[in-house]
């Protein structure tokens, strides 16, 4: 065999493995690329659950998608009743008008949600950081954790709603 078709052959057999190579390193890629979780993911995640947070909590209704939170934040009590909306870019948004003693106005906080594999993160948009919402192994510091099925909102929000109604009435002389 010459020498000549001895660089043709590897060339050749070169040629061939080279796109296999490439594939796998695209599919690699394509596996830690981050993808937007879908609404109907978001919704699965959200829908008929309470965000705990540290101060108060969010409750996301099923039923016509409807927002309600209570906050007490250094005895600074506030309540919001809006709507919750998700999309198919991985976000969630909460659109509502807070309400304390000082007044109303209206606001809108949105999360972003990627996941690469199994793992899920989070942060809030546009700008804030990422971090793991929910580990592949659901872990117990997740945030993902401080979702839960009771509403331990909506009582709290109603009662500040109405204290708020009386102090209005009795400021008016009513």
């Amino acid at each position: 065999m010459r020498i000549g078709s001895r660089l043709h052959g590897a060339a050749l057999a070169l040629s061939l493995c080279l796109p296999l190579a490439a594939h796998g390193a695209e599919t690699a890629e394509k596996k830690t690329a981050p993808t937007p979780l879908s609404a109907f993911e978001l919704y699965r995640i959200y829908g008929d659950k309470t965000w705990v947070w540290n101060t108060g909590g969010g409750r996301f209704f099923d039923d016509g998608r409807r927002f309600v939170a209570w906050v007490n934040d250094k005895g600074k009590q506030s309540f919001a009743e809006g709507r919750w909306v998700v999309d198919d870019l991985g976000q969630l948004c909460m659109r509502a008008t807070w309400t304390n003693a000082e007044g109303a106005a209206r606001a809108s906080t949105c999360f972003g949600h990627r996941k690469i594999g199994n793992t899920i993160y989070q942060r809030r948009q546009p700008d804030g950081n990422w971090y793991i919402f929910r580990h592949a192994s659901v872990r117990e510091d997740d945030e993902f954790g401080k979702l839960v099925s009771t509403d331990t909102v909506s009582a709290k929000a109603r009662d500040l709603k109405q204290d708020l109604l009386n102090q209005e009435v009795a400021r008016k002389g009513g």
